[in-house]
């Protein structure tokens, strides 16, 4: 028997209609808690995006689609006195980051945005922000020596004797899309596949992108502050034939 909300009997007894009205506002008390608690799991534990550009060629390309562990809780623990460098990050790993991050924010905007994006399966937003948000690798950690030698990176970690390939020191072996650079280009263009070295301060990291063509990463950017990574990449769970971490 399908239960029917406004039954005949509801016209004319004013305790059905009570009734009625009773279990009409438990059903939208019941879907506001699921999206107060939908809103809290996807801002502070986990999400899910889609890489909209492909600037991580080859190993990712558009279109796939990664759960990712939120930063915004250490944020928030950072906020009471816990070191952001506490962040659980390493060499080698995927983030989102926030370029947008520290510009006033709408909360009221943002928690319908959640609530559009989770009833579209994340394909409709109220707030365009996909332009401030970028996928990159993590090369270097706070304290390390970085440079860049014909688009490979080499990192002398802090208190470390050695300078090493960013392949040694994340213990990773992803593939780059290495450019063919004109003959005109030069050291001093942020894209020449060569950087002196820099050595990262204590609350910032250097992120590169897998494709080293010309796109905007820390070549440009500069050292990223901590507070600007919004999460980590986990695994990827479409297509389903690169299912897995990448």
């Amino acid at each position: 028997m399908v239960f029917n909300f406004f039954s005949k009997s509801a016209k004319f007894s004013y305790a059905e209609q009570k009734t009625q009205r009773h279990r009409l506002l438990r059903v939208v008390f019941w879907i506001l808690v699921f999206l107060v608690f939908y809103n809290v799991f996807s801002s502070f534990l986990f999400s899910v995006r889609v890489l909209e550009n492909d600037t991580m060629r080859p190993g990712l390309w558009p279109g796939d689609r990664f759960v990712l562990s939120s930063f915004s809780l250490y944020s928030l623990l950072g906020r009471c006195g816990l070191p952001s460098a506490t962040l659980p990050l390493k060499r080698g790993n995927i983030v989102l980051v926030d370029m947008a991050q520290g510009e006033d924010n709408n909360i009221g905007a943002g928690i319908l945005d959640g609530v559009l994006r989770f009833f579209t399966a994340q394909q409709v937003s109220l707030i365009n922000r996909e332009q401030h948000f970028f996928m990159k690798r993590v090369i270097g950690l706070p304290g390390d020596e970085v440079s860049m030698t014909n688009f490979v990176i080499r990192i002398k970690p802090r208190g470390g004797l050695y300078t090493l390939t960013e392949y040694e020191v994340s213990g990773q072996d992803y593939v780059l899309e290495i450019p063919q650079i004109p003959a005109l280009w030069d050291d001093s263009i942020p894209f020449s596949g060569n950087m002196d070295r820099i050595i990262l301060g204590e609350d910032e990291c250097f992120v590169l992108s897998d494709d080293r063509n010309n796109t905007n990463d820390s070549r440009t950017w500069g050292p990223i502050p901590l507070h600007k990574l919004a999460g980590k990449v986990l695994f990827r769970y479409w297509p389903l034939n690169r299912l897995g971490r990448p």
